[in-house]
């Protein structure tokens, strides 16, 4: 690649945080924290990231980069890879997680994703009975992601992943997209091993919800006239847009002992902004222990709920097949913490 095209790359990043920046999409808006529509897509994957403080975007490769930042998909020594995670989720919420990639000499590698979020069976209540009618429904939160990416040269990798977001609760229901757009810079100012990223998340059209739930049955004031359907509207929402900055420094320390370190500053659209971090011990790429944590400043402590994060796996190649097996676990305030297991299959 040409040291013109790294620059005219360079420039256009810069541009796109520029302009979302003079828009005010990004503001840091803690006093609007929890008021974004499709909360879902913040929800990490993986649990070597989780465990790493979901610091990881300046060197995530392979399929788990696909949630983390989208460059990384082509940075893999597989032609095919499989993963399949669960989360054990705040109020017994289960987060599933599926992903196959593939990677095809000059044209890049590709991705599909799809996660779902299992609340159970809920009890329908209504302004008649707030106790309960007696009837049941399942709340459907799905995600399906698209991800291509490519090298563009032996340091530069670039990435976008488009998502369709589908969200039905009873008799109402909310379609969304939402795109992710990411740069990876792997020995960058010539230091072997220092990595920097950046990942605009989640950018798209606000969503509203919509369906014959919405519709109440009422008599209008100072009219002569029977009651009749009327139809609530909906609140319309954005999506809880994220910009990230990553660094990360992977150092042998001694033969077959490796160590790598990860910093994440995440500006939010709607909530506070965070600074997270991480590190990861693996002895002989196949024996990995890891821990992290997600900081807000002092002056926003009140509003962070997710705080240390550890956890460990193991990697063993049988053949041309390679299988990894990753555990995570992430403090939550107030609540049990969160569980997670990862299953990622290379070929």
């Amino acid at each position: 690649m040409k040291p013109v095209s790294v620059r005219l790359l360079c420039a256009v990043l810069i541009g796109v945080l520029l302009l979302l920046g003079t828009e005010g999409a990004f503001a840091g808006r803690g006093d609007k924290a929890g008021t974004s529509a499709a909360p879902e897509l913040l929800i990490p994957v993986g649990a070597r990231s989780i465990a790493m403080g979901n610091a990881t975007s300046s060197l995530v490769s392979g399929i788990d980069a696909i949630y983390w930042n989208p460059a990384g998909l082509s940075r893999t020594s597989t032609s095919a890879e499989a993963m399949f995670s669960w989360m054990s989720y705040i109020a017994d919420i289960n987060i599933n997680y599926a992903a196959v990639a593939a990677s095809f000499e000059g044209f890049g590698s590709v991705g599909l994703a799809m996660k779902s979020i299992g609340f159970g069976d809920i009890e329908i209540t209504n302004e008649q009975a707030p106790d309960g009618t007696g009837q049941i429904f399942s709340p459907t939160y799905v995600t399906v992601g698209l991800t291509y990416s490519l090298l563009l040269t032996d340091r530069i990798s670039v990435g976008i992943t488009g998502n369709v977001i589908s969200e039905t609760i009873d008799r109402v229901s909310a379609t969304g997209i939402a795109f992710d757009f990411g740069v990876q810079y792997s020995s960058f100012a010539d230091l072997a091993g220092l990595s920097i990223g950046v990942a605009v998340k989640n950018i798209g059209p606000s969503m509203t919800f919509d369906g014959s739930g919405l519709y109440r049955t009422a008599a209008a004031q100072d009219h002569l006239r029977p009651a009749t359907l009327y139809k609530v509207e909906a609140a319309t929402d954005e999506l809880p847009s994220t910009i990230e900055l990553a660094v990360g420094y992977q150092h042998p320390i001694a033969e077959d002992h490796d160590l790598t370190l990860v910093g994440v500053f995440q500006n939010n659209n709607l909530a506070d902004d965070q600074y997270k971090f991480g590190a990861e011990y693996a002895f002989a790429d196949q024996l990995f222990l890891r821990a992290g944590y997600d900081y807000m400043p002092e002056t926003f402590e009140d509003s962070r709920i997710y705080g240390a994060t550890f956890g460990a796996g193991v990697k063993q190649a049988f053949g041309n097949l390679t299988v990894g097996i990753d555990y995570a676990y992430r403090s939550v305030k107030y609540l049990d913490g969160n569980h997670v297991i990862t299953v990622v299959l290379g070929f």
